[in-house]
């Protein structure tokens, strides 16, 4: 694999980070650095980490992990999607002041969508072992575009939240319920 591929690859196993990234941004009324960084980590982090384990899981549950793995991202990310318009609608209803809108990090909702990010990672992973490619070199090149890619991410999804305050949440939920359906259909009318 040449670096241009590996680069490239970095790039599209990172848009489902940036989405929810930019989701994150959005509930922000202005950037929060120490929680852009964690964001970045966290998504950077399980993007590099999950080929590895890949990687070394090989070829032997590759058909298991392929089988389900669209499922498991739907879930995860459905479950979020409507939990924030839910979140969102009720916070809407009350008429939130907008002290109250940057919603502390959540660390278990954000663990959860880290893993729902990089579902797809942990396939490229053991794709990887057929390939030989060395993993240590692609790992650190996809966290890092990774890293990179979510943390702009949330400053683009401020640029919205700062426009549309209320309704900031219940977008994001949309665009994750939507994130997780994409992969749902992509995977089942085999588009990929």
């Amino acid at each position: 694999m040449s670096g241009i591929e590996l680069v490239l690859l970095s790039v599209g196993l990172a848009m489902d980070a940036f989405a929810v990234a930019i989701c994150k941004g959005l509930a922000m009324n202005r950037v929060n650095v120490k929680q852009c960084l964690v964001i970045a980590l966290f998504f950077g982090g399980f993007q590099a980490g999950m080929p590895v384990l890949g990687w070394l899981l090989g070829s032997t549950f590759a058909n298991k992990i392929k089988m389900v793995d669209h499922w498991i991202a739907f879930l995860l990310l459905g479950y979020i999607g409507v939990k924030m318009i839910s979140d969102g609608i009720k916070e809407w209803k009350e008429e939130t002041k907008v002290e109250e809108m940057d919603p502390p990090l959540d660390l278990k909702e954000l663990l959860i969508l880290a893993v729902a990010t990089s579902i797809d990672a942990l396939a490229v992973g053991i794709t990887f072992s057929f390939l030989e490619v060395a993993i240590a070199t692609a790992a650190a090149v996809i966290g890092i575009i990774t890293f990179v890619i979510s943390a702009g991410g949330v400053y683009v999804g401020n640029i919205f939240g700062e426009r549309y305050k209320t309704k900031a949440q219940i977008t994001g939920g949309v665009i994750l319920v939507i994130l997780g359906l994409r992969i749902l259909i992509t995977h089942l009318m085999g588009i990929e």
